[in-house]
């Protein structure tokens, strides 16, 4: 195991659910009722459920389930999945928060873990005081963790409240405090859920920078849980994908995201993607909505995933109003994390705005998607002639594009150069 930093083995996270046979009683009164009903059962020597009687049962479930794999010294890996796959669990077993119910797990080195803010502080004490705190917990002298110490300060930037007690640090100091310490304190293993999402976008860009440092300069290992997909792709070679608590083998990370977000459309409803329009006209709220139907089409077909490349067609019925003779409208298709990346406007594209008249029906026709693989969500809006807008949705519907040959030369773009992709002509002279 010398030039393995983890070995993972058939591990297993069991937990026992508990659910009450006649949860829908009325609460209080139920349950003061079936206590003192128990209560007087056992001095009548006649205790035990009875038929009717409110009584609980337990579930077993698994939110890890034979996960394997094996991460060498100095790799970064990326770990993938939605929202329960089992993402956090699998961290927290690996860190030695969370006991294992089956499996094995060798580590080799020392592990550092940031899993959610504060991880590993003491409230009470300061900043300064959890510094040395964490240094001692990872098995690290007081005069290793004060040659750290300045490194430690100014990457945080959390020096004018250094003496402070922690309690007193908002969410993203005790973030920006946290990651400088578990990265500058030379663990051999540095684990990282989604917490830094509560930083600004410097920081987080600024922690990118390091952990690939870490990793890259010193030759640690670091496992990386991230949602946000930009992230994993520009710093994890490879990637590893939890579904329902079980793990996918370790991949090439462009090869993971395909199919991650191939697998992701498979199982959304297709009529999912348009919940924003259906609860907007069933909005008590909103008078008289304009728009009444947005449809995705690609060569004739339903499309809620397209490879990068394919034509597109975005139809949008409204209701139509005899208060204005002209309408425009606009679709804006963002990025997973809500980027503007594209903009399709009736008036711009085609310089006209058309004849407003009894239920209208806007087409627009997109030849070749220019977009690299993704998930993307679109923005709806119609308005009045150039100027009024009239109704706006957000994330009116999603769609994901898979790889594809977009220029069919063979060469298919990645989303590492970005999330548009457009044609253009090369020489040299």
């Amino acid at each position: 195991m010398s030039n393995i930093a983890i070995k993972v083995e058939n591990l297993g996270k069991k937990y026992l659910i508990k659910h009450n046979a006649n949860s829908s009683g009325d609460g209080l009164r139920h349950f003061i009722e079936d206590s003192f009903g128990h209560a007087l059962r056992v001095l009548t020597g006649k205790a035990g459920a009875r038929e009717g009687e409110s009584c609980s049962r337990s579930e077993e479930f698994w939110a890890l389930r034979d996960v394997s794999f094996e991460v060498k010294k100095g790799e970064i890996l990326g770990i993938i999945g939605r929202n329960g796959a089992g993402k956090s669990t699998l961290l927290k077993v690996l860190s030695r928060i969370t006991e294992m119910s089956t499996g094995r797990i060798g580590t080799n080195g020392r592990v550092a873990s940031l899993l959610e803010v504060g991880t590993g502080f003491h409230p009470e004490l300061t900043g300064r005081e959890n510094i040395f705190l964490n240094g001692a917990i990872l098995g690290m002298s007081r005069s290793e963790v004060k040659q750290k110490f300045d490194e430690i300060v100014d990457f945080s930037g959390v020096e004018r409240f250094l003496d402070t007690p922690v309690k007193r640090y908002s969410s993203g100091m005790y973030v920006r405090l946290a990651f400088a310490v578990a990265a500058h304190l030379e663990p051999e293993i540095l684990i990282i859920d989604e917490v830094l999402a509560v930083g600004d976008a410097d920081f987080q860009k600024k922690c990118l920078g390091k952990m690939k440092e870490v990793a890259d300069g010193g030759g640690r290992t670091v496992l990386f849980v991230s949602h946000n997909m930009e992230a994993i792709s520009r710093l994890c070679p490879n990637v590893l994908i939890m579904n329902k608590g079980q793990s996918s083998p370790i991949q090439p990370t462009e090869q993971g995201l395909a199919e991650y977000y191939g697998s992701n459309a498979a199982d959304a409803d297709t009529a999912g993607g348009f919940d924003a329009i259906h609860s907007r006209k069933n909005d008590p709220s909103v008078s008289a909505p304009m728009i009444v139907g947005l449809s995705l089409e690609s060569r004739g077909l339903e499309a809620m995933t397209l490879k990068a490349g394919d034509p597109l067609t975005v139809t949008l019925r409204t209701s139509g109003d005899d208060d204005f003779s002209k309408m425009f409208s606009s679709i804006i298709i963002k990025n997973h994390l809500g980027v503007r990346v594209v903009m399709f406007h009736s008036f711009y594209n085609s310089g006209v705005s058309y004849e407003s008249k009894d239920q209208p029906t806007m087409v627009c026709q997109i030849d070749s998607l220019p977009l690299t693989p993704g998930d993307y969500f679109i923005d709806i809006g119609i308005g009045d002639g150039e100027a009024t807008l009239l109704e706006y949705i957000e994330d009116a519907a999603r769609f994901t594009v898979t790889f594809g040959d977009l220029f069919n030369t063979g060469k298919i773009p990645s989303y590492r150069q970005g999330n548009v992709a457009l044609p253009a002509t090369w020489s040299q002279q």
